[in-house]
Order: C-alpha cells, then structure tokens, then sequence
C-alpha cells in the first residue's frame, strides 16, 4: 500500500512546484508517483458547480460557506475510490489540497480557528461520514499572505487563469494562513509537517521522510 501525501497552503504558496519537485525526486530513487488535485475542475459535477459559484455562478450559492464545503466533499467522496485504487498501485499518492483546505477556508470565512465549531463540522462530515483515505503526512507550505498574493496575481497574468472570489480577498488568505497553522500545530487529523516556502525545500530529504 502506497503512502499518501497532502500539500496544502495558500493560493499562490508553490504547491505545483513541491508537487513536481518530488514527484521528479522519488522516480528517481525508482518510485512511482500518482497525482491528484482537488477540487477536481474538469474531472466532477460538484467541482463544476464549484468553480462556478466562486465567479459568481448560481445566485448566492457562492456566499453559502456550508453549502461549498459540502460541494467540495462531495467532490473527495466521488474521488475516494480512485484514490485507494491509487494506494495500491503506487508507492507515493501526492494530492494538491484535501479535506484541510476545506477546513482552513470554511473556518477563515467564518472567523474562526482551527479549534471552532465549522472545523468540527468538516471533520464529521468528510473524515467520520464520508471515510475518505487518511494522509500519511500533511505538508503546509508557509509563505506569508503577500507573498502567495503576488504570486498568484503573476499566475494570472501569465497562465491566463482568472482569479476566483477566495484567491482575490487578501484578508480572507490571511484568516486561512492562521488557521492553516492551528491545525498544523495540532497535528489535525494525521502528521503534519511545515515548510517555509519562501525558500527551495531539500527535495532529498523530503523525498526520504515520505517513502520511509
């Protein structure tokens, strides 16, 4: 059974690099490496509706922070199966955001911290309800909110990728960097480990801790 691995952080925080970084390191210690990303854009209705919400789509669906949170579980729940289908046939599964970003993101909307009631209700929900596959280890890639903003807006200029409602709203990226951190401290639901992501991580290492 391989060993499942989630990076998390802010938009803009460099999780497609880390991702590509060790995806590169452990194929080359003779590993193999499926990847995922949620939420699945192209891949689930739910993510569809998503997407569309957060420009503006479906009237106020979008202001609801409940109901986005139960879209984008609905969107983990459908992806569960494929994911331990994943486990079995590879050595590493890496996944872009998980069952945290929704946690971080719902309770920073709300003005709560990684102890609050919306946190609670994520975990009932995705993790006792809907049974989605456990990390081995959480990485949370810590860069301050300005930095994954300008790093973001640079996304968009080039990739010519608009940004949604909850990428644009600074303040809301702040709230979500301290709860991200609360529930690293807290060691929420599996492992965590934090990494500055203001500098080039030691792909070696890391590679090392994530496949034993």
């Amino acid at each position: 059974m391989g060993r499942l691995i989630v990076i998390e952080g802010l938009d803009g925080a460099g999780k497609r690099t880390l991702a590509a970084g060790l995806t590169e390191r452990i194929r080359q210690g003779g590993g193999t490496v499926a990847h995922a990303a949620f939420p699945r854009y192209s891949a689930d209705v739910h993510a569809e509706l998503v997407a569309e919400a957060l420009h503006g789509g479906h009237g106020d669906l979008g202001e609801s922070v409940h109901g986005m949170a139960v879209l984008y579980a609905l969107d983990r729940r459908d992806a569960a199966e494929a994911l331990r289908a994943d486990l079995a046939a590879h050595d590493v599964v890496l996944l872009d955001r998980y069952v945290a970003s929704n946690a971080a993101y719902g309770a920073a909307r709300l003005h709560q911290g990684a102890d609050g009631e919306f946190v609670r209700w994520v975990r009932e929900l995705e993790i006792e309800r809907f049974a989605v596959p456990r990390p081995d280890l959480q990485l949370l890639l810590r860069v301050p909110a300005d930095v994954a903003a300008s790093r973001a807006e640079h996304r968009e200029r080039t990739e010519t990728r608009r940004r949604d409602n909850f990428e644009s709203d600074s303040s809301l990226q702040q709230r979500c960097g301290a709860v991200y951190e609360g529930l690293a401290e807290i060691g929420w639901w599996s492992p965590w480990r934090v990494i500055d992501g203001a500098e080039r991580p030691d792909y070696a290492e890391l590679a090392a801790e994530i496949t034993g």
